[in-house]
């Protein structure tokens, strides 16, 4: 199975967007708010299985181990619509994730 790239992501979720622009409407800078907040309410959906079924779970339970992926998913595609609402490209990500790293392993030297 190929590994998704940021673009891929965003090619993907504006794919599904299209196909449902008239029920979610567009991607639009107004809308980045609510899916920042879709974004937070996955989220807690993947802290329920953390917390409800654990850490060993996860990681020995193929259903948990699954159910898990497909929250962590859930919140990557709302992230990746906020980000398509504001126009913030693949290469700025990747640009200010490297950049991030770099100076988060500067920091504790």
């Amino acid at each position: 199975m190929n590994t998704l790239s940021v673009a891929d992501m965003q090619n993907l979720q504006q794919e599904l967007h299209d196909a449902y622009l008239d029920d979610w409407g567009p991607l639009e800078p107004e809308t980045a708010p609510a899916c920042l907040l879709w974004t937070v309410g996955e989220l807690g959906e993947v802290i329920d299985i953390i917390k409800k079924e654990g850490v060993d779970a996860v990681l020995s339970d193929p259903e948990t181990h699954a159910r898990f992926a497909e929250e962590v998913s859930d919140v990557l595609m709302h992230l990746t619509d906020a980000l398509l609402c504001l126009k913030v490209t693949p290469d700025e990500i990747s640009e200010s994730f490297r950049a991030k790293q770099k100076r988060n392993l500067e920091r504790w030297k």
